[in-house]
């Protein structure tokens, strides 16, 4: 028997789930016990045939949706040339051209290089290597409540321990975290947070970048407040140190915006994508100021699977599609609707559901204890389940878990993210009325 037709041979998502516990770690937490079969756009179909609305998007990966057709063709047409020769070993044209792209519209001032990686951790963890490289500095600041990727380097980054940390120290040294100024906390607590830092742990002439979520992500959907962004540039440029976005849940057009920055006005050093920018396929990137991304030495940036060729022609049909279907417009679009939508709902749960927030259609709430307004992430998880079990896929963040964030595909046809907004209504009388 051959394995695609032993793989046949259980039917039902409760016995592959089954197997999913006896064959695989526990560490690879799993949020469905269903398995996909196929999908299209903004819809998913599981092995028993069920239907689900996906407002998930494999987190955030999705924005052209579930198998574009021109994703798919590029593709399909790259997979008859060539698969792989390793880059470093024998270049390919498409990955020079992906980044004259790149270069052309990241909201980065002056000459821009981009290398390409495989996954957003690996991108940090190269930005963090071209800022240590380039300055001569080791100290790197982030800030509470970020997610950077769970490699040693990236979790360290970090700033949340459950379950990313926990477990796993002790981490790389000369990291530190201050408090994200958004709806949570001030610029004030930031700033002297920072001011701290520098008094009692680490001098600003050994610091080679901060690095920031314009919007955290696991984070909980926190937009960073604008000011923030031009101290942070302010404060960078007084000491020499490096500016670093991480745009790679933010970045091909989740905010309503290409890039997440260009809400903010302000040019940073060096920045990291993955995610979006190529229809499910595993590529990421680290675009910078040209004399920083030259800082390392040949050799000293790359990776065996760096840059796939599948994934570059994947790419290149993702920035045609997002110009062609004017996607960051979309985004706008949808993401407005939804905020409106839920702001309507708050009203008539004004005890249970909390801040509604977000940056395009980079859209979350949350949830809190009527009783005393902390945070419930029991109640988060309820509403999830409640909506699943009406087939609309949801994800929950936030440090205290009581978010849920909404990463619906930028592409979902109308008639579908109006029957979502309708089940979410659902979902939310079930269990808050």
């Amino acid at each position: 028997m051959n394995a695609m037709n032993e793989i046949k041979t259980d039917h039902t998502n409760a016995a592959w789930h089954a197997r999913r516990l006896a064959a695989t770690p526990r560490g690879v937490g799993v949020m469905g016990d269903f398995f996909i079969d196929k999908a299209k756009n903004a819809e998913f179909w599981d092995i028993e045939g069920r239907r689900f609305i996906d407002f998930a998007g494999g987190i955030a990966v999705l924005n052209t949706g579930h198998v574009h057709p021109k994703v798919q063709a590029a593709i399909a047409a790259q997979l008859q040339r060539f698969t792989h020769s390793c880059y470093q070993v024998v270049p390919y044209t498409e990955y020079v051209a992906l980044a004259e792209r790149i270069n052309a519209i990241v909201p980065i001032t002056g000459p821009v290089k981009t290398a390409f990686f495989s996954t957003g951790a690996e991108a940090i963890e190269n930005a963090m290597k071209i800022a240590r490289s380039s300055t001569g500095r080791t100290g790197v600041i982030a800030f509470g409540g970020a997610f950077h990727g769970r490699s040693m380097f990236s979790v360290a980054l970090t700033g949340k321990v459950q379950p990313y940390k926990a477990g796993f120290g002790p981490f790389p040294p000369e990291i530190y975290h201050v408090p994200f100024p958004c709806h949570c906390a001030s610029l004030d607590e930031t700033k002297h947070a920072m001011e701290q830092l520098f008094k009692c742990d680490i001098e600003p002439s050994r610091v080679a970048a901060i690095v920031f979520e314009p919007v955290q992500g696991e984070g909980g959907f926190n937009v960073i407040q604008p000011a923030a962004v031009k101290w942070l540039r302010e404060l960078c440029d007084q000491h020499g140190i490096l500016l670093v976005a991480d745009e790679v849940q933010t970045g091909f057009a989740r905010t309503g915006k290409m890039f997440a920055m260009e809400h903010f006005g302000v040019s940073v050093d060096l920045m990291t994508m993955a995610k979006s920018m190529a229809g499910g396929t595993t590529l990421s990137a680290v675009s910078g100021k040209a004399a920083i991304m030259d800082g390392p030495a040949p050799g000293g940036l790359g990776g065996t699977y760096a840059g796939n060729p599948l994934a570059i022609a994947a790419s290149h049909a993702v920035l045609d599609v997002m110009a062609e279907e004017q996607l960051p417009a979309r985004a706008q679009k949808l993401g407005d609707q939804l905020i409106g939508h839920l702001i309507a709902q708050r009203a008539l749960y004004p005890k249970r559901l909390g801040d509604v927030r977000g940056l395009g259609a980079m859209v979350a709430c949350d949830f809190i204890d009527a009783a005393t307004g902390a945070p419930d992430a029991d109640t988060t998880k309820k509403v999830q389940a409640a909506a699943l079990k009406r087939g609309l896929l949801l994800l929950t963040c936030g440090v205290y878990g009581n978010v849920i964030r909404f990463l619906f595909p930028l592409t979902i046809e109308d008639s579908v993210f109006a029957e979502a907004l309708g089940v979410l209504d659902a979902a939310l009388a079930e269990v808050l009325a």
